[in-house]
């Protein structure tokens, strides 16, 4: 079974996934050292979750995980499944950044309404935040213009 553990910056109440801010896009970057983008999906020991807009971005939360992988690319046996809990702690996110990302991983992120993307190599979470913030600003990929729409951002709210 998989530990999950959330941190998050809480006011008067706890709630177990905060409240997205309108029009915020949701997104969760895989990390090792909660500083930069570093790290695979299976292998992720935590993801920080921000809301971006073309404005700023808000630290949302920290997810951490016990059970990651080696990424040693060998499947562990049947029934022990480490990728449906960080799927499950992500729900609500609309971006997923990591390094790599097997099939498996994809279709179940996919699923979830969660579009993954890969970065060829790693770079801190604030130039990554600062990217988002700025094709927000321009003219968003096909991509990203699917995650507003799901985001239930228009331009006003950017």
């Amino acid at each position: 079974m998989t530990s999950v553990r959330r941190l998050s910056l809480a006011a008067d109440r706890y709630p177990l996934i905060p409240q997205r801010q309108a029009g915020a896009l949701r997104v969760a970057i895989a990390t090792q050292d909660m500083k930069s983008l570093d790290a695979h999906f299976g292998s992720a020991q935590r993801f920080v979750v921000y809301d971006v807009t073309s404005d700023d971005w808000n630290f949302v939360e920290a997810v951490a995980f016990e059970d990651v992988s080696d990424e040693s690319g060998k499947h562990r046996t049947e029934g022990d499944d480490r990728i449906t809990p960080k799927v499950e702690a992500l729900k609500g996110c609309h971006l997923l950044f990591c390094l790599a990302i097997g099939g498996p991983s994809v279709a179940k992120v996919v699923s979830a309404k969660i579009h993954p993307i890969k970065v060829p190599q790693p770079q801190s979470i604030e130039d990554v935040l600062s990217r988002i913030r700025t094709m927000l600003r321009t003219a968003p990929p096909p991509w990203l213009r699917k995650a507003l729409a799901e985001a239930g951002a228009t331009e006003r709210n950017l």
